[in-house]
């Protein structure tokens, strides 16, 4: 792989937003609504806080109204038809729409997480040192996102993921070689799943 120019990134971000929200009646989650706009653009603009100038959004559930309504201008835009397949069709969708860009690594974040904001994904993404790097926030010693992956993993872990495990399999094959950064102290790692979780939402 060709190493990034002045012009290019190093660590780019990759927002999973594809997710139909199957146990929220079908809603899809980049459209929910947080801080008055849709959650989509909230975690674009906490990647970009935090450090990712440039910013590739994985969509599948309403696409299209997603693209009518969310402002995602200068973000690389990936359509993934497979996206009822689970989350691992969207980390290998995004996976591939990298190949080519030079990038050296790619941060991982999820559209359902509004509790991780611009600190913590600026923590992870410091933990960049080259295409071998493989970092994640831990949270009291646990585990979660963002998930930094650099280049050399990117092939190995798209043919890992399946369903809606996503890169568990690959992660936890690889443990040992896993820089955790710990952000329990700046960010709260749960999901919007249920309606019960809406109440996060402001």
């Amino acid at each position: 792989m060709t190493s990034p120019t002045n012009d290019e990134p190093q660590v780019v971000g990759l927002l999973l937003a594809a997710g139909g929200g199957r146990r929220l009646g079908g809603r899809p989650k980049a459209l929910l609504t947080h801080r008055g706009r849709p959650l989509v653009e909230h975690a674009v603009r906490m990647l970009r806080e935090g450090g990712c100038t440039t910013v590739h959004v994985v969509l599948g559930a309403a696409a299209d109204e997603v693209r009518a309504r969310a402002r995602l201008d200068g973000c690389v835009l990936v359509d993934n038809p497979e996206w009822t397949e689970g989350m691992g069709s969207s980390l290998r969708a995004g996976l591939a729409s990298l190949s080519g860009t030079g990038a050296g690594a790619a941060l991982v974040s999820l559209v359902d997480q509004p509790g991780i904001g611009a600190e913590a994904i600026g923590r992870v993404r410091a933990a960049y040192r080259s295409p071998a790097s493989l970092a994640a926030a831990s949270y009291d010693g646990k585990r979660g996102h963002p998930v930094l992956f650099g280049a050399d993993h990117w092939q190995p872990v798209a043919a890992s993921a399946r369903g809606d495990r996503g890169a568990r399999a690959y992660l936890a094959e690889h443990e040992p070689e896993i820089a955790l950064v710990e952000c329990g102290d700046v960010a709260e790692p749960y999901d919007i799943d249920t309606a019960a979780d809406l109440g996060r939402l402001d």
